[in-house]
């Protein structure tokens, strides 16, 4: 059971009621709410998993831990790869000699690991060696000191940067360690593209909750409609921060439009009407940052709100997304949309996001069932 349910707040009685009915119910322990993740590519899905996997007391394993080492040694050596390639392409110079010889350095050894910096974080990974890793270690720090290297970092929107680069560029000397042991924010921040149907089963109430996490890109999509009949609820993940950056599939749709659609399309599917859709609106931490130096306005015309604001910023795309629902007029059981604003890398907020949105799941459990 998660331990944020035995908080005392005013849905209590609300959950005790549901407890009850659960406890009552002969079928209760022989039925599985159905939960599926959607959105688009790199909107957060995987990393929802792994902050259930803590809520739920599980936790990372060190056989986990020892996986995700690869992971995020590779998410570091493809972000700087990343950057290196945009410096070429911008026409961005080294402030520094030393930046310049110790770049060459590092692409010698990424770039004979057959990784195509075209694709995103973790389309492929980029095995090395320890002593691989030890020998480049100093070249990356080098080039994240360099006010060249930094000044196209600054520009990523245009070019394909994975968000948690600064991250793991800032703790370059301690992932590169021999003995490095990542800590529960290092393996939330990495990157691993999901290209595969993956199930988890958690606990929910005395309820097997069954959550299904599928590849957001194009080119996974298609492996969705398998995952359709029975399910329960949606929780569908739109990363904020994407609109004003393209997607990698192609550099002439905007992520946040391209997300927009793929929404409108879900509500559309017979499968889900009468659903309760959970919309995650996510990475609030990167939007309350970005905004404050992109204008939203920029690439969304009807935006009329402040340039800079986030609160009205966030609200905005709320709103973009919840127009999205199909109309369905004299209909008492519709489709509801439950939109949460989330930061999927902060625990404490996920723990608090996900109290509330397990009673949306449970009841639409009990209803699907005839239960209340």
């Amino acid at each position: 059971m998660f331990a944020c349910c035995r908080d005392s707040d005013p849905s209590k009685a609300r959950n005790d009621a549901i407890d009850k009915q659960i406890n009552e119910s002969k079928k209760s322990e022989d039925k599985i709410v159905k939960l599926l993740l959607l959105g688009s590519g790199e909107s957060g899905k995987s990393t929802f998993i792994k902050q259930l996997k803590i809520i739920q007391g599980e936790g990372f394993d060190k056989g986990y831990r020892d996986e995700s080492v690869k992971i995020i040694r590779s998410n570091l050596l493809q972000a700087t790869k990343s950057i290196l390639s945009a410096m070429a392409m911008l026409y961005i110079d080294f402030e520094t000699k030393e930046a310049k010889a110790e770049s060459a350095k590092v692409l010698s050894l990424i770039s004979n690991e057959g990784c195509d910096h075209t694709n995103t974080a973790s389309d492929e990974l980029i095995n090395v060696t320890p002593e691989q890793l030890a020998a480049i270690s100093r070249s990356i720090v080098t080039l994240w000191a360099d006010e060249g290297f930094k000044s196209c970092y600054k520009r990523s929107k245009e070019f394909q940067l994975m968000d948690s680069a600064k991250y793991y560029l800032d703790k370059t000397e301690e992932v590169c360690k021999p003995n490095y042991v990542p800590t529960d924010q290092d393996i939330l921040r990495s990157r691993k593209r999901t290209t595969s149907i993956v199930e988890y089963m958690f606990e929910l109430k005395r309820v097997q909750l069954k959550v299904i996490d599928v590849g957001g890109q194009r080119r996974e999509r298609k492996k969705w409609i398998s995952c359709f009949d029975n399910v329960t609820c949606i929780i569908f993940l739109s990363a904020l921060s994407d609109y004003d950056l393209k997607l990698v599939e192609n550099q002439n749709t905007n992520r946040m439009k391209e997300s927009l659609d793929l929404f409108a399309t879900i509500l559309a599917y017979p499968w889900f009407k009468k659903k309760s859709i959970i919309l995650f609106l996510n990475k609030t931490d990167l939007f309350d940052q970005k905004i404050r130096y992109s204008n939203i306005g920029d690439y969304f015309e009807d935006y009329t709100g402040q340039p800079n604001d986030p609160e009205e910023g966030k609200e905005f795309v709320k709103l973009k997304y919840e127009e999205r629902k199909p109309a369905q007029q004299g209909e008492p059981d519709a489709t509801h949309i439950f939109p949460h604003f989330t930061c999927a890398t902060d625990t404490d907020n996920i723990t608090k996001v996900f109290k509330d949105v397990q009673e949306i799941i449970l009841r639409s459990y009990l209803n699907e069932f005839n239960l209340v």
